[in-house]
């Protein structure tokens, strides 16, 4: 190799390379300026301090601005400030409002397959749902009954498992469901029907004064952080758990499908990049501050019961006689629920045989031989 070359053959690739990086930085720079403008108004279904629920559109929305330069800007409203919580839908539905961030489950009267999207009883685990959701065909399954609303969703939240409630005295038998007005959501709050209970829909910010006022004798909401935040273990002291009603819970982001369409396709996909990144956000968070909440709860004297198998086996067949029952009367149930089903027991199989058991986990087993 020879080291006698001219000066200006040596400056000259180098200030080729200096001005061709100088163009790509131009017009990468141009491209952020030149991206369109977003300015939504958001209306949210929980108060936006909700650990895992309600955290990720406060994320979403920081994440957004970052990333687009200030040019998507989604700017959220607490329960109520827009709209009441539960008008959502139709709202998103109509164009009134681009976008909104909600509990899907909500709206199962009008659309009655959304709570297996929402949290279905004695259903996936959060991985498995994930994976059902963007390779098993959820995801084409849920844009296929929002296409009828003109919306677009988005799944942009999840969380493990609730808990199974806040009750009076630990739950001992189903017996004692028969005559409870509690405040119960999605199939569950049908199978706790089917037993005899009074159900009732109450919003999350409602709920401290229902079961202070005695409205409500017994209720669930969500996982222990969010609980522990709303203060329910102020009033009552035994909770019940698992949470076999939701074994995990969403939140969706709804796009009203006119104002998704009229994204520019990189706008669309920062929204949906952002929305998978806030799914992530959640679990993260609400995984590092359920354990911390429960823990803060037994300290305080809250009996965290664990209801025994025979209850848990009662409640999971008088579930699967109401899912049946409501798959003879809805198509669109009956192709979700199948679809879900058959995607637990291909991942079911690989669930029990590669992964450790649950009693490997046990508090006092950890680090012992």
């Amino acid at each position: 190799m020879s080291f006698n070359r001219p000066l200006t053959s040596l400056v000259r690739p180098i200030a080729l390379g200096v001005t061709t990086a100088a163009v790509l930085v131009g017009a990468g720079l141009s491209s952020a300026q030149a991206q369109e403008r977003v300015r939504w108004q958001v209306p949210i279904a929980f108060p936006s301090h909700l650990v895992g629920l309600s955290t990720p559109v406060r994320y979403l929305s920081e994440s957004l601005d970052e990333v687009s330069g200030g040019n998507i800007n989604l700017r959220y409203y607490e329960p109520g400030e827009l709209i009441p919580p539960f008008e959502i839908l139709d709202a998103v539905s109509e164009g009134r409002y681009d976008a909104g961030f909600t509990w899907v489950g909500y709206d199962q009267g009008s659309i009655p397959s959304l709570p297996l999207f929402a949290g279905a009883p004695f259903g996936m685990e959060p991985p498995a749902y994930l994976a059902w959701h963007y390779f098993g065909g959820g995801r084409e399954l849920l844009e296929e009954i929002y296409d009828d609303y003109n919306v677009h969703p988005l799944l942009c939240s999840m969380i493990g498992p609730e808990a199974a409630g806040w009750f009076a005295e630990p739950l001992e038998s189903l017996d004692q469901i028969d005559g409870l007005r509690i405040r119960f959501a999605g199939i569950g709050g049908q199978v706790m029907e089917r037993l005899g209970a009074s159900v009732t829909m109450i919003p999350g910010g409602e709920l401290y004064q229902a079961m202070e006022r005695g409205t409500i004798d017994a209720m669930e909401f969500s996982a222990p952080a969010v609980d522990r935040i709303l203060g329910m273990q102020e009033i009552v002291q035994n909770y019940v758990m698992p949470g076999w009603h939701q074994t995990f819970t969403t939140a969706h982001l709804l796009v009203n499908k006119d104002s998704w369409e009229s994204l520019e396709p990189q706008t669309r996909a920062q929204i949906d990049m952002g929305c998978r990144a806030a799914t992530l956000y959640g679990y993260s968070e609400s995984e590092i501050e359920t354990p911390k909440a429960l823990r803060d709860f037994e300290e305080e004297g809250v009996n965290a019961q664990v209801l025994p198998d025979e209850i848990l086996h009662e409640l999971r067949r008088v579930t699967n006689e109401v899912q049946e029952e409501i798959a003879a009367e809805d198509e669109m149930f009956g192709r979700v629920l199948e679809s879900q089903q058959d995607f637990m027991r291909l991942h079911g199989n690989w669930h029990v045989k590669g992964h450790l058991p649950r009693s490997y986990y046990a508090p006092e087993e950890i680090g012992s031989d």
